[in-house]
């Protein structure tokens, strides 16, 4: 029989719009063709998909890959790497590269190294700055941006706009949705001397629950009197999750993986290794962020992969870089926590692929329905599983949950129908193109 399919994935438990249920997946040329019960001996490749689950592919938008400028800790094919081998078929990287991502010889620069280089599909996040805030509208809409990031505190130099003069001409010109890094700067720079010597516990004191809350009160307030769509990333303080929650007309927001598992408890065991920027802080933060995930403030998952080599971490804090590892570990972690009994499976879906798809205007991704592209993580939820550093594909090869045990683990990753990952290995060489977004597409030719 001639073949009608690239591939079927055959006897796996299919999560769609449709909900949960047996099903084949039927592939050609790269996208969905079928979904339903389909003859195996039409295909020129069966994958057995016996016990797991086939998941639209997982699309972590933050994450930080450090190339060009500081490739001792990571590049575009080792984070990557790292992607697939935990089940992400998408990523969004960010703009605090050296060059900055700040103009659009920076972006194609990227989109050049990261073609047929990058294991997953990518897309860019382009800086707004002071500088170019007259360009945003233009920069937004190249091919392989993924819109504007703004850095509101914790950054230093050009990328910083911490006043509101500045923020409001990025926000009169943008038409996508910007992303932002939330954290009142001038706070930051008034409490600095909170900060205790060789003590990271000190760090969400430092930057505290005041900075985070009071710069997303002045950002929301100037996206509603510009009319523009903002999405804050990595909310860390249950304050943002009741001052969002009456807030949603404009705006979305996302969780990490690590504000939602890890608590400052953590800093005695782990130190500089959980230093991050927004911080972990106390547990009752962490559990109103699980309220938003229930009750829908919280739009989507995002790693904040930001890694730094070990010796980097070892520094007394301080001086240690705040970062940590978490694009290979988004899908394990949260599958735990589904595990548990504190995340439906469907929930983790809309989080990770249709909640990117519809709040960012994903073209072709995000879903598993005809014509879409055959982006797909397997995942087996009964399995028991140790995370260790020796399974991290980051050149800074650690990761803070280093012992920890999981039920639920990323089988296998598929971008656009190609088995990039299987069982914990690479067997497709780098494919990775940009991704599409709906507002930016231009004519077919």
């Amino acid at each position: 029989m001639t073949a009608i399919y690239d591939l079927i994935l055959k006897n796996g438990t299919v999560v769609n719009q449709d909900g949960e249920g047996l099903r084949d997946v039927g592939v050609l040329d790269g996208a969905i063709a079928a979904i339903g019960s389909l003859d195996a001996t039409t295909a020129d490749e069966v994958i057995d998909c016996t016990g797991l689950h086939i998941l639209p592919g997982v699309i972590d938008s933050q994450v930080h890959f450090r190339e060009p400028g500081n490739e001792h800790k990571e590049d575009l094919e080792t984070g990557s790497r790292a992607a697939v081998l935990g089940g992400v078929t998408c990523v969004f990287e960010m703009p605090n590269t050296n060059p900055l991502t700040t103009s659009e010889e920076a972006l194609a620069d990227k989109v050049r190294r990261a073609r047929h280089r990058m294991h997953c599909d990518f897309a860019f996040w382009v800086g707004g700055t002071h500088e170019n805030a007259s360009d945003v509208a233009e920069l937004e809409r190249l091919p392989g941006a993924a819109g504007i990031k703004v850095f509101m505190g914790s950054s230093t130099g050009q990328l910083l706009v911490e006043d509101d003069e500045g923020v409001r001409q990025i926000l009169k010109r943008t038409r996508r949705r910007a992303a932002f890094h939330s954290e009142d700067e001038y706070r930051l720079r008034e409490r600095s001397g909170l900060r205790r010597d060789g003590d990271p516990a000190s760090h969400p004191v430092w930057r505290d629950v005041r900075a985070a809350l009071q710069c997303t009160e002045r950002l929301v307030s100037i996206a509603e009197e510009t009319g523009a769509r903002i999405h804050v990333l990595h909310i860390s303080t249950g304050e943002e999750i009741a001052y969002l929650s009456n807030r949603k007309r404009n705006v979305t927001c996302e969780a990490t993986p690590h504000h939602l598992t890890l608590t400052a408890d953590d800093y005695a065991s782990l130190g500089t290794k959980i230093q991050m920027n927004p911080p972990v802080r106390e547990t009752r933060h962490r559990e109103v962020i699980w309220q938003g995930i229930q009750t829908g403030v919280i739009d989507v998952l995002g790693s904040d992969h930001a890694p730094h080599t070990l010796e980097e971490k070892a520094k007394p804090y301080p001086d240690s870089p705040s970062g940590m590892t978490g694009v290979q570990t988004l899908v394990p972690i949260m599958l735990d926590h589904v595990a548990n009994g504190r995340l439906s499976l469907q929930r983790f879906v809309d989080l990770t692929s249709a909640g990117p798809q519809r709040i960012f205007g994903l073209s072709g991704k995000g879903r598993i329905a005809l014509g879409y592209d055959a982006d797909f993580t397997i995942v087996d939820l009964a399995r028991r599983q140790t995370v260790r550093n020796e399974w991290i594909g980051s050149r800074s090869k650690w990761t803070p949950y280093d012992g920890r045990s999981v039920t639920g683990w990323p089988v296998g990753t598929l971008v656009r129908g190609r088995r990039v990952m299987w069982e914990g290995e690479i067997l497709t060489p780098s494919t990775g193109e940009p991704a599409e977004f709906v507002e930016t597409l231009r004519p077919s030719v």
